[in-house]
């Protein structure tokens, strides 16, 4: 079997990071082409990979698939003995549903917040509609863990697609100094803690682009 994920700049491509974590943490074995983006180049290069235009893309053999929710669908199918979704039906659901609900929403943190794992930048003066967003985070992170404690560190205990759709989150609250309560930084700490995580930041901070953007406060 041949896996070739195609992923933007680890620095700033926060959909790319959702199924390089979770293949990583998993031990399934691709080769990495990483396209930086926004050169002149870069649509180019993306279109050999995935006819939207976007990353990240996934080729598995004759497979191609893109959008990163579609992407660990497709790998929670190649790989039914991982525990991709959590294994009770009810948890299973909850988890799916967070899992769309992040891939769906939450417009204004992305725009407020834009992804950056390299920095510390200071979050000033937050609107009504983003400190919403921020709390519904929180909320989902705490009743995951209320529920799942003894089961292990994350979302449902073991780590699944919903951590690794998560886990961008939790970069972007360490990078802008969000709030949180002693649940959800434990959390937070599990997902930066992990191997293939600290191996995410560490590539990314030596990525020589830097993009204007997302470099909001510099």
């Amino acid at each position: 079997m041949t896996t070739v994920l195609a992923i933007g700049n680890k620095a700033y491509s926060s959909w790319s990071l959702r199924p390089w974590l979770f293949m990583k943490v998993n031990g399934i074995a691709f080769e990495e082409v990483r396209i930086p983006l926004y050169l002149e180049s870069s649509k180019a290069r993306i279109f050999e990979h995935s006819p939207a235009g976007k990353v990240p893309a996934l080729t598995v053999d004759d497979i191609r698939v893109w959008d990163s929710l579609a992407i660990l669908e497709t790998l929670a199918d190649l790989h039914p003995r991982l525990a991709c979704w959590p294994r009770d039906r009810r948890a299973r659901a909850w988890a799916r549903s967070i899992s769309a609900e992040m891939h769906s929403g939450f417009r204004e943190l992305r725009t407020a917040l834009p992804f950056n794992c390299r920095r510390r930048i200071t979050l000033e003066l937050p609107s009504d509609t983003l400190n919403a967003e921020i709390d519904r985070v929180r909320s989902i992170w705490r009743d995951c863990r209320k529920s799942h404690r003894g089961a292990g560190p994350f979302l449902f205990g073991e780590f699944t697609i919903a951590d690794a759709m998560y886990a961008p989150v939790v970069s972007r609250f360490e990078t802008y100094g969000v709030t949180v309560a002693a649940t959800e930084r434990e959390y937070m700490d599990a997902i930066l803690a992990l191997p293939a995580m600290r191996q995410w930041v560490a590539e990314a901070n030596v990525e020589p682009e830097v993009i204007a953007h997302f470099e909001r406060g510099a």
